[in-house]
């Protein structure tokens, strides 16, 4: 992360271009007019025997996720020393926001800086909870975080950045149990932080442990990383790997052997995740820019910094070689702005995924929607029009928002707008191959009466998919979108689950598993 600087939130603030600056700023280019092409497209899908005609505006499978960010105390908690009691408060309410806008996911930072919010034999407690590096919070407040999203149907993403080991550069000020200190060959000094040096291989095995202790202990369902791999440059100031280059390099040039412990360590945690729990999903969320066609042909039409040639990140090369289960590139940039612009971007990295089982989320600036960083995001429908673009190319299975606190101010009331245009209805999560799981039994004995459906519940299910059909209209291909969809019902324990319904029409259940599997629907009640 730059110094002072909001995780992720750094990426948008500045375009750093080949002999000039871009700033989000007043003093940004304006971003052109930029209304959708249109709401709607009609998809033919299979559903059972039947052929069934989709519409685009109501996605039955759609990624909906926000950040939660810790570093800092920019999202969660608000500050460090609250009671256990506020923190929990506090967290809850921004998942039941979640929940309002008809979210399906979270991604919580749970390991800022080599630190943990959880308890660890492998590194210190974080600052971040209690104000002091080390110390006890009292609590497990991972367990309660997944356990309190679980229980409202969101996914639960384990959010780590693998390299940055701590913000201030004074090791000395460090829990005597910290890495960095027991280990102090591990780090590289950088512009008044301190780093884990990418190049070492007991920096990957450290990385990775880190990890897969999380993944054994906790009930996650993803581990992800943000765009943080080697630093961000700052003015002149060099990385001072040149000794481990000299002992790892095996004659590579510096910049490739650099990409390529990323691509190591990118490597080592998948198959590490999935040899954990098989259906563990692992993402990364990269900087937007993959590369700039000045720098290669088949880079994206923009001006802005590579994240390829600048911090030594190849989504591209994640993207072929299948050794993430998704990228979320951080496009922070408004339609039309000219050095990095979203009707630009979006297609290129649509583009990328194409052919290959990789999913695409895009990651969207909601923290900038309301500020003068670009005349673009003083007006409330410049970030719905990315939702309307994204239509458009159905390698886009998602959207996740940085960050949380917004979710709560709802600048500009944009999310008034994405919940009533966008998310009118639920979404199961996309599907995703080579994962595993199964479709649970479909539900069985469903009753209605009154206000109130209930069933037997299915052995081995997550959740389960409520659909309202109007009545006459029953058929095959019912369940094809999300236009009957009303709601996904986390289950509840116990014999029978129940929903209260709103009355009206029919109604239809499935059974999901974890990963959202689906069951053949139930017969119709009443």
């Amino acid at each position: 992360m730059r110094t002072g600087r909001p995780l992720l939130a750094a990426a948008a603030l500045a375009v750093v271009t080949t002999g000039a600056a871009y700033a989000f700023g007043p003093d940004a280019p304006p971003a052109k007019s930029a209304a959708p092409k249109h709401t709607q497209e009609a998809t033919t899908t299979t559903s059972g025997t039947a052929s069934c005609t989709t519409d685009a505006k109501y996605p039955k499978r759609q990624l909906r996720g926000v950040w939660i960010a810790t570093v800092k105390n920019i999202d969660w908690p608000s500050r460090t020393g609250l009671s256990v009691a506020r923190q929990q408060a506090e967290y809850v309410k921004i998942l039941d926001n979640a929940v309002k806008r008809r979210l399906n996911a979270v991604f919580v930072q749970v390991r800022p800086a080599s630190d943990a919010f959880y308890k660890s034999s492998l590194e210190p407690w974080s600052q971040y909870l209690t104000g002091t590096a080390g110390k006890d919070p009292g609590w497990d407040p991972l367990a309660f975080l997944v356990a309190e999203a679980h229980k409202r149907g969101l996914e639960f993403h384990s959010w780590f950045n693998p390299y940055r080991a701590a913000s201030d550069g004074d090791v000395s000020r460090l829990p005597a149990n910290h890495p960095a200190r027991l280990h102090p060959d591990w780090i590289v000094r950088y512009a008044g932080q301190i780093y884990y040096n990418p190049g070492l291989p007991q920096v990957r095995e450290h990385v990775t442990s880190v990890v897969k202790d999380v993944v054994t202990r906790y009930d996650v369902d993803g581990v992800h990383f943000d765009d943080y791999f080697y630093p961000y440059p700052v003015g002149g100031a060099v990385f001072a790997d040149s000794a481990a280059f000299k002992k790892y390099g095996k004659g590579d040039k510096l910049a490739d052997w650099r990409r390529a412990n990323v691509n190591k360590l990118i490597a080592q945690v998948d198959k590490t995740v999935h040899e954990t729990k098989p259906y563990v999903k692992f993402g990364v969320s990269p900087f937007g820019i993959w590369r700039n066609k000045s720098e290669d042909p088949t880079g994206s039409a923009t001006a802005g910094m590579s994240a390829y040639d600048s911090i030594y990140a190849d989504a591209r090369h994640w993207i072929r070689k299948g050794t993430v289960d998704y990228v979320t590139p951080q496009l922070y940039w408004p339609r039309g702005f000219k050095a990095a612009d979203y009707d630009v971007l979006m297609p290129w990295w649509a583009n990328e995924v194409k052919g290959t089982d990789v999913h695409l989320y895009i990651g969207q600036a909601l923290y900038l929607v309301g500020t003068t960083t670009n005349a673009a995001w003083t007006r409330p429908e410049a970030l719905p029009s990315n939702l309307a673009e994204n239509r458009e190319h159905k390698q886009v299975k998602g959207d996740v928002y940085f960050s949380a606190k917004q979710l709560l101010t709802n600048p500009l009331r944009v999310l008034d707008r994405i919940t009533k245009n966008y998310y009118s209805h639920p979404a199961l999560l996309p599907l995703m191959k080579g994962l595993g799981g199964q479709a649970p039994a479909a539900p069985t004995e469903v009753k209605a009466q009154g206000t109130a459906l209930s069933w037997k519940a299915s052995p081995g299910a997550r959740s389960y998919a409520v659909y309202q059909i109007p009545s006459g209209k029953v058929g095959e291909c019912a369940t094809a979108d999300a236009r009957n969809l009303v709601a996904v019902v986390p289950a509840a324990g116990g014999d029978r689950q129940t929903f209260a319904a709103a009355g009206g029409g029919a109604y239809l259940v499935t059974a999901l598993d974890r990963l959202h599997n689906e069951s053949a629907p139930t017969k119709a009640v009443p």
